[in-house]
């Protein structure tokens, strides 16, 4: 069986232009992706409403995401956390002077 091994927080690309989503792992209903941000937060009125639910583990910077029911969570590295399916939420904002770089696995 092949073996695909990789460090997250090397060849980190440059995301100040727009946010870097590179596809990990895709199988079995699961897709596992790493998101590089760097000041990026989603547009005013835009909501992820996701089909799937999510896990995210922030690897490296900071960010805020706010919930639909007005709660905002403070991620720091080392911190997780797992939204459900159709739970409206949205990137409050990201560090704006380093990269913020996510792990999040999307599952049904």
């Amino acid at each position: 069986m092949a073996m695909l091994s990789k460090n997250l927080l090397t060849s980190i690309p440059d995301a100040a232009e727009g946010e870097v989503v590179t596809s990990l792992v895709t199988r079995g209903g699961m897709r596992i992706e790493r998101i590089v941000s760097q000041g990026q937060a989603s547009p005013d009125g835009f909501w992820y409403d996701q089909a799937d639910h999510e896990f995210v583990l922030l690897m490296q910077g900071h960010a805020e995401l706010e919930f639909d029911d007005g709660r905002t969570v403070t991620l720091r590295p080392g911190d997780w956390l797992e939204i459900e399916a159709r739970v409206r939420h949205r990137v409050r904002s990201t560090a704006p002077d380093e990269a913020t770089v996510w792990l999040v696995a999307f599952y049904g």
